[in-house]
């Protein structure tokens, strides 16, 4: 009878960043999925849109400043939010701190102008087809950014209390990744609401 190797794993790490965490694949599979839905959400605008000669129906355009605004404010979050990413992966708690605390501030006037835009969209969600999707797609992209202020706030707090572990560093990385996602919806969906009815 063979004795037993003797396997110590008290060195291994206890997290880890990239494609080996579970974080990382429940993110990438959220983003999938949410991503599904905002292209079902473009493919009903463009179905809604073909068989109607003056588009948008009985409404004028929606006023581009205010969406123009959020897009920059949206874009400009990139770089704070490359900040953080890094900050979280070089393990830089007080570098986490600042850029996750910057971040609320852009997300939250995201959100804020994401409300004042709804204003300027010159029409009401039970209008008609057009309004429907148009403040569905808006909304669902306002769900987005709220949800990601709320996590993005809940994430500083634990930084802020404690303890510190490594895994809340990977969760700050993955909450950057996320918040790429939703620069990305945003791009192309102020295309489509601020952009295609003056082109079609």
């Amino acid at each position: 009878m063979s004795a037993r190797p003797n396997i110590d794993v008290s060195n291994l790490p206890t997290f880890a960043f990239g494609h080996r965490p579970l974080t990382w694949w429940c993110t990438w599979s959220l983003i999938l999925m949410e991503g599904g839905m905002f292209v079902v959400l473009f493919a009903t605008y463009f179905f809604l849109r073909t068989p109607v000669p003056d588009w948008p129906p009985g409404v004028n355009y929606p006023r581009l400043f205010w969406g123009t605004v959020n897009l920059v404010v949206i874009l400009l979050s990139c770089v704070p939010n490359h900040w953080a990413k890094k900050a979280a992966e070089g393990l830089d708690l007080r570098g986490v701190r600042l850029w996750l605390l910057v971040m609320i501030g852009f997300a939250l006037a995201a959100t804020v102008i994401r409300f004042v835009e709804f204003g300027y969209l010159n029409c009401r969600w039970d209008q008609n087809a057009y309004g429907s999707v148009v403040w569905v797609s808006m909304g669902a992209h306002l769900l987005h950014l709220v949800t990601d202020l709320l996590d993005t706030i809940v994430l500083l707090a634990l930084f802020v209390i404690g303890p510190i572990e490594g895994k809340r560093f990977v969760d700050a990385s993955e909450n950057a990744l996320y918040w790429y996602f939703v620069v990305a919806l945003w791009v192309p969906l102020y295309v489509v609401i601020y952009w295609v009815p003056r082109w079609m």
